[in-house]
């Protein structure tokens, strides 16, 4: 396989602090290095809307400028998904329902961070396993997104695994699991449906897109 070269520091790292460093310019810009910028308002009043099995609705009153303004959001565990790359440059994807959008969309192995405390490459390894009855020998953090800051607090870490070989026990899964359909389709096939518009969920454009580059690079 192609040598992979280090991760990009993830979306949310905090910015330099006042007194250090100056951001290093981008090459050839003269540009700072683009980063989101932290930012926590006065959270005046906050209310859960509603309690839910995975995760719940909150309503925030903020102080924001000269007033305040109010959002609803999804409060959100966070989440781990992988990229699985075998030693033929293929990626492991996933389809199973999603009852939402009404469809089987094709996916990357993920899942929540609902276990207190967990190492999230931790709980990378146990997806994995769990929906696709593989280990991996190694573990490298691809990329990290926010899949919808307007609507929900949902960080997720996108891992790339390789050297893959079978899990010794396989999972008993369940509910939309018990069906999941497993593929190894090559990385740049991939990456064509996805500029296609034939596969639209976003962990997987990203994690896909993103692994070409790593490769590429």
């Amino acid at each position: 396989m192609p040598e992979l070269r280090a991760p990009a520091p993830e979306p949310g790292a905090p910015a330099p602090e006042s007194g250090g460093p100056a951001p290093e310019p981008v090459e050839g810009s003269g540009a700072h290095t683009l980063r989101d910028e932290p930012f926590e308002p006065e959270v005046i009043q906050s209310d859960l809307v509603y309690k839910g099995w995975v995760w719940d609705v909150r309503s925030d009153r903020v102080a924001y400028g000269d007033g305040e303004i109010v959002r609803e959001y999804v409060d959100h565990t966070g989440a781990v998904a992988v990229l699985a790359l075998d030693d033929d440059g293929r990626v492991l994807l996933i389809q199973q329902y999603r009852h939402p959008i009404r469809h089987r969309d094709w996916e990357l192995p993920a899942g929540l961070l609902d276990i207190e405390g967990e190492d999230p490459m931790v709980a990378a390894q146990r997806e994995l396993a769990e929906e696709a009855d593989l280990v991996a020998r190694d573990w490298q953090p691809l990329v990290s997104t926010w899949t919808t800051p307007g609507g929900n607090s949902e960080l997720i870490r996108i891992y790339l695994a390789t050297g893959i070989q079978a899990a010794p026990d396989a999972f008993a899964r369940e509910d939309e699991e018990a069906d999941i359909r497993l593929e190894w389709v090559p990385l740049s096939d991939a990456v064509d449906a996805v500029l296609d518009g034939r596969l639209r969920n976003g962990i997987l454009s990203l994690g896909v897109l993103a692994a070409e580059r790593r490769l590429r690079s």
